[in-house]
């Protein structure tokens, strides 16, 4: 998945933002409180309303009054477009959310169209209003000249569920289906240290969780079931992290999992308690990087927390790595160390105006292009407070 651009419309700071040519490994910079979590949440937003509902998601958030925009009584809308892969369609994700006084927030519009190639009238594979609207039952025949959509009426059974979720279910709407897989498969990262060195009951978990609570599950899931990409992260482990010469998962007595870390030094590993947080976090992400399932999207927020800043060079190349083999990757950082390591085609400026967030293209902007290219590194810019100075 590469989703190329993205509209936002009174989601709270962002009253109104376009990022357009958004590359495979995106880097978004600004300083606190300026809406870098906020745009990601808007990613977090979608996933929630996905696998539950709108007014569950919204709820999760404080409700509708606290999401939308300050000052602002529209709708709530996000506009994605993106390939599935490099040779597919454009397709494009509309929703817009507003809030139905008295009965509630509802998707006032959900629309989901193909385009391939610049011309020719897209197919609207969906198009819906508070539960109503159509659907194309001849999804088989895109693609081939003079064929037209065929549609047929649907109706959901709640005015506040998106259609995705509600058609993806059945297998005759195949590409709502596979919007739906995608958005499911979002990683939106919360990762918290302390619930990454628990030890939780013995089980199964494949994929890394948001929190990271379940890190000895799905290190023994990759010990067990794919060794080879377990032995890789060993050994960037031991690139990456002085003293450490392995890590294994071990099942207690009492049937929990917990890592233990072996230090070239000491005759005997030690719990996950006892090394640093950094070596935590830096574990966490190698194991969500060598997923054997990808993610589609990735969203990382401030990865140089707890790290070593000379590890952020080379995490940044993991991390493009990753959006090369088919994972798209959004980070948000302060970190110089990190914005050394990329190019202005890949980073992102956000700023605050008058309460509300902007976002530009760092390649688009003609001071940090100039500068770049005359051999000043973006995180050298970032330290003398260049990146503010260039919007002026």
């Amino acid at each position: 998945m590469h989703i190329e651009s993205l509209k936002i419309r009174n989601y709270k700071a962002l009253r109104e933002v376009e990022l357009g040519s958004i590359g495979k490994f995106a880097v978004f910079v600004g300083s606190n409180g300026v809406g870098k979590t906020t745009l990601f949440d808007v990613f977090g937003f979608l996933h929630d309303a996905l696998l539950y509902d709108v007014r569950d998601a919204l709820a999760r958030r404080g409700g509708f009054q606290e999401v939308v925009s300050r000052g602002e009584h529209g709708h709530i809308s996000v506009e994605l477009k993106f390939r599935e892969d490099d040779e597919g369609p454009l397709v494009t994700y509309l929703l817009e959310v507003g809030d139905d006084d008295g009965d509630g927030p509802v998707v006032e519009r959900e629309q989901l169209k193909y385009r391939r190639g610049d011309r020719g009238q897209p197919w609207k594979f969906l198009d819906f209003t508070r539960g109503e609207g159509i659907a194309v039952v001849n999804e088989e025949d895109y693609g081939k000249k003079g064929v037209r959509e065929q549609r047929d009426k649907q109706r959901l059974d709640q005015p506040f569920i998106l259609a995705v979720k509600g058609l993806g279910q059945f297998q005759k709407f195949k590409v709502v289906a596979a919007l739906r897989r995608l958005i499911e498969r979002w990683y939106v990262s919360d990762f918290h240290i302390t619930d990454a060195r628990g030890s939780p009951d013995a089980g199964t978990a494949p994929h890394l969780s948001q929190t990271g609570d379940n890190l000895p599950l799905v290190a023994k899931f990759m010990f067990e079931r794919h060794r080879k990409g377990f032995d890789q992260v060993l050994r960037d482990m031991a690139a990456r992290v002085p003293g450490v010469a392995g890590v294994e998962p071990i099942q207690t007595e009492d049937g929990r999992i917990l890592l233990r870390f072996k230090d070239g030094s000491f005759k005997d590993p030690f719990g996950a308690r006892f090394v640093s947080d950094g070596t935590i976090k830096m574990f966490a992400y190698l194991l969500l990087l060598n997923d054997p399932e990808p993610h589609p999207l990735l969203c990382v927020e401030e990865p140089e927390n707890q790290l070593y800043p000379q590890l952020l060079a080379e995490l940044a190349e993991e991390f493009r790595s990753y959006s090369s083999r088919g994972g798209q990757v959004f980070v948000s950082t302060h970190s110089p160390e990190l914005l050394n390591a990329i190019t202005p085609q890949e980073l992102f400026i956000l700023r605050k105006r008058d309460g509300f967030t902007s976002v530009t293209h760092a390649i688009d902007e003609p001071n940090v292009r100039s500068l770049f290219k005359a051999g000043d590194a973006l995180g050298a810019l970032w330290r003398q407070g260049l990146f503010e100075a260039a919007s002026q």
